[in-house]
């Protein structure tokens, strides 16, 4: 854990870096927009966890975006190396770095870094989520010096929900689902950290009706699990992982700060 502070800190370094000189926009075979700091990041995730766990197979978008996927067994690893590339592209500061650990189709432990915001979250155990502040400019420190702050996801208020959801994906089923609920106020918000802000309690339900990969969700699904929220599919079963045979989509999904009641 220690040790992918510091590789989650080198990507978001370098793609800050690349977001203050400027870069160039290339359209992949999926018509999804990449530039040179997801290459970047991506190449720092992979070399770091090819030390921290040479064992353990790895699924990242890039190198599943040339067909470079290995078979993953029972436990790999899902990275998104720049989650928010739109984000990224347009000079926004919603854009994640993501990596995943998968154990038999469930998450188990997950980090986020948003380097922009110089916001980082991580898993410390299946059942205990923390964030902590974390500037991509300034050498990280040892991560017992790290000052963590413990998250969890709220109960429902009870004047309405909190709904989470991105503008640039919004969908006509998404639009309807969200309507089945009294809503409070609808926050906008992109890339996993949609998970994130459930899990520290800034807001109850992110539905999501409408295409996802499984590197975009794994960090912030195991995240959210550990601070007490759930995600599920839209028959009720949790989501799951290492669908290889669907090219590892996601179904359509929602998301819950605090699993409802059935």
């Amino acid at each position: 854990m220690a040790r992918l502070v510091g590789a989650v800190h080198a990507a978001g370094h370098a793609e800050m870096e690349i977001y203050r000189r400027g870069f160039t926009v290339e359209i992949k075979a999926d018509a999804s927009p990449v530039t040179q700091a997801d290459r970047a990041a991506e190449a720092i995730l992979l070399a770091a966890l090819a030390r921290i766990a040479p064992d353990i197979p790895v699924i990242s978008e890039e190198a599943a975006s040339a067909a470079h996927l290995p078979e993953p067994g029972g436990t790999f690893f899902l990275v998104d190396p720049l989650d928010g590339t739109k984000e990224f592209i347009n000079k926004r500061d919603d854009f994640t770095v993501n990596a995943g650990l998968i154990e038999n189709g469930t998450p188990v432990f997950g980090m986020v870094y948003a380097p922009a915001r110089k916001q980082l979250f991580f898993t410390l155990a299946r059942t205990r989520a923390v964030c902590a502040s974390l500037d991509p400019d300034i050498p990280p420190p040892p991560l017992e010096e790290l000052a963590l702050k413990v998250i969890t996801g709220r109960k429902p208020p009870a004047d309405g929900l909190d709904v989470i959801a991105s503008k640039s994906h919004m969908t006509e089923e998404t639009s309807e689902f969200i309507k089945g609920f009294s809503v409070r106020e609808l926050i906008n918000a992109e890339s996993s950290l949609k998970f994130c802000r459930l899990a520290e309690g800034a807001a109850d339900l992110y539905p999501r009706f409408g295409p996802t990969m499984e590197w975009d969700t794994a960090a912030g699904h195991a995240i959210l699990l550990a601070a007490g929220g759930v995600v599920l599919q839209v028959n009720g079963e949790p989501l799951t992982y290492g669908k290889a045979g669907g090219g590892y989509r996601n179904p359509y999904f929602v998301s819950w700060a605090r699993k409802p009641q059935t």
